[in-house]
């Protein structure tokens, strides 16, 4: 059955929710934006839109990506759709003061320019209800500092593609420990190049291999904080 032939309004709010998975899979961004509204039109609250609709979509696409079923370009497509939706329900989450799981500042290491990695960890851990702080590409220590001392966030994230400016991170999370800050943060590292043993060698809390890993380490690492709290 082609798209053409679902008129998104007929549908019931369950299949709905449904075609919206279906149509984020395919990163169809308009079906998303008209699928988003009919449901804020029903009286959905926003936060419910978020996380039934267009963070479960994601999570389909990420594990379909995590096992080699989807590829970057499909995932972008997606991750573009899902930001269409998040556009419209930014502003209503934040007048209604929906849970947020936490905050994640992020960033291409200096000397490095790529950001399709960097990028899709982003709007998928803001799909996953998270607010993200995106440093772009080519970020000296400085702006790391800077962003954190001005986010406060829970998280890091640094992103290589380079195996030349792979130690760069190193240099970032040596300055945090000479400034005291390196406990306060969970560090996040990802890219092509490298790996777990990097990951430990440059002493972040974590390597992801993907975007879907990415927020996987990231609920859990928020998860135990939020015990740790419970637990003072």
């Amino acid at each position: 059955m082609a798209d053409d032939d679902i008129i998104l309004a007929d549908l019931s709010d369950e299949e709905l929710v449904q075609q919206m998975h279906d149509d984020l899979y395919d990163g169809l961004k308009e079906e998303i934006e008209e699928g988003t509204n009919i449901l804020l039109e029903r009286g959905w609250a926003p936060y419910d839109i978020l996380t039934q609709a267009l963070v479960e979509g994601m999570r389909i696409v990420g594990v379909d990506f995590r096992d080699g079923i989807l590829f970057v370009p499909e995932v972008l497509l997606s991750a573009n759709a899902m930001k269409a939706g998040m556009f419209i329900l930014r502003p209503l989450l934040a007048a209604t003061g929906a849970p947020k799981q936490g905050k994640m500042v992020i960033g291409t290491v200096k000397g490095d320019i790529h950001d399709i990695g960097k990028n899709l960890v982003g709007m998928m851990m803001e799909g996953a209800g998270f607010d993200v702080v995106d440093l772009g590409i080519n970020n000296p220590v400085e702006n790391y500092l800077e962003a954190i001392e001005r986010e406060q966030p829970d998280i890091l994230g640094m992103s290589a593609l380079l195996t030349t400016t792979m130690p760069y991170m190193k240099v970032v999370i040596d300055t945090m420990k000479e400034k005291g800050l390196r406990d306060d943060y969970v560090v996040l590292v990802g890219g092509a190049p490298l790996n777990e043993e990097f990951g430990k060698a440059v002493g972040a809390d974590a390597y992801c291999r993907d975007a879907a890993v990415a927020v996987e380490t990231a609920k859990e690492f928020m998860k135990r904080k939020h015990n740790m709290l419970a637990g003072a």
